[in-house]
């Protein structure tokens, strides 16, 4: 599957009273984010609507270089059109980190293309000199890019902020994105804000610089089809993602889609079919020596805003479960009841 034409995919909205008609076809996928969407949370959303394209949380290249390869690019069949994310400043080192998950590919469930990090603000990543600090320097990226390009025929992405600091971004965006577009980038996801690097922790810079949509939605008016426009931050519900699918090829959804994974279910699909099928994969993970609260706690969401939703939260939350079976069992017996 081609990043550059994600899966069309129909999506219902919910709410508590009714569902809404399905929106018109939709490219919408699921943010990378650090220790959530990890492959149990990827699972669980594909079986909520087995369309939407997924995307792993940042793998930084010297961890693929020197780590357990099999245990960080595992995945599950489900999450078939899952992007892998790369954090990394060495153009070597980022083509290695691919090659390896490229034969990895070869002998395993491989990903369907690759991103590349500069926009993730924390401090540790600051530290590698990767995620947003490298929007400071388009020229490194860019060659970061066609080291990647060389080692891969799968697209290769990537996910930014409109700028850092004191950047003015009229300016900086656009230069940023042409040499992106020289280096035969085709695929960027913008989160619409800036990234404050110093002063504000990664989750200040997900809420308080401001959100600003219509530099970017100018900037793809100006490229055109030259390159795929997708956008992200800030986005909390399917009607938002609609209409920004006017002015975007597509839309990415991040803390909005672990918050209330289930908005994105097709009408015919139930909570109750999604949590016996997500049983089933527990079992099997915790025969294999894994702990249930590995895969529940990321289910916290699944009866977002209904009846029962504190109750669930706070079973799911428990890292000490030692019987899953008889929890969920107990759980949707008080639900039928």
């Amino acid at each position: 599957m081609d990043l550059c034409q994600v899966a069309e995919i129909t999506v219902r909205t919910q709410n508590n009273i009714a569902q809404k008609e399905p929106t018109d076809a939709a490219r919408l996928s699921v943010a990378p984010m650090i220790d959530w969407s990890d492959r149990h949370f990827r699972h669980f959303i594909k079986l909520i609507n087995s369309d939407l394209v997924t995307y792993s949380e940042m793998i930084v290249d010297k961890a693929l270089i020197h780590g357990d390869v099999p245990q960080l690019l595992a995945r599950s069949s489900l999450d078939d059109a899952c992007v892998l994310q790369l954090g990394g400043s060495e153009a070597m080192e980022m083509a290695k980190a691919v090659s390896i998950a490229e034969t990895f590919g070869h002998e395993h469930e491989g990903y369907v293309g690759y991103n590349i990090n500069v926009g993730c603000p924390s401090d540790r990543v600051q530290s590698g000199c990767f995620g947003a600090v490298l929007m400071k320097e388009p020229a490194r990226v860019a060659a970061m890019f066609r080291a990647m390009r060389g080692k891969t025929e799968k697209p290769i992405s990537v996910k930014c902020r409109l700028g850092v600091d004191d950047q003015e971004v009229e300016n900086s965006l656009p230069y940023f994105l042409e040499a992106l577009i020289e280096a035969g980038c085709r695929h960027v996801v913008i989160h619409a804000r800036k990234a404050w690097l110093q002063g504000l922790s990664p989750k200040e810079n997900r809420d308080i610089p401001p959100l600003n949509y219509d530099l970017p939605a100018i900037l793809k008016k100006h490229w055109g089809n030259e390159i795929r426009m997708e956008i992200n931050g800030g986005i909390t519900s399917l009607d938002q993602a609609r209409d920004m699918l006017h002015r975007f090829d597509g839309v990415m959804i991040g803390r909005a889609a672990y918050a209330n994974p289930f908005m994105f279910a097709p009408q015919t699909r139930t909570r109750e079919e999604v949590l016996m099928q997500m049983r089933s994969y527990i079992d099997h993970h915790v025969a294999q020596g894994g702990r249930a609260h590995q895969i529940l706690r990321h289910m916290a969401g699944l009866y977002h805003n209904i009846a029962g939703a504190r109750s669930w939260r706070q079973l799911v939350s428990e890292s000490s479960i030692h019987d899953h079976n008889n929890l969920l069992d107990g759980f949707l017996s008080r639900m039928a009841a």
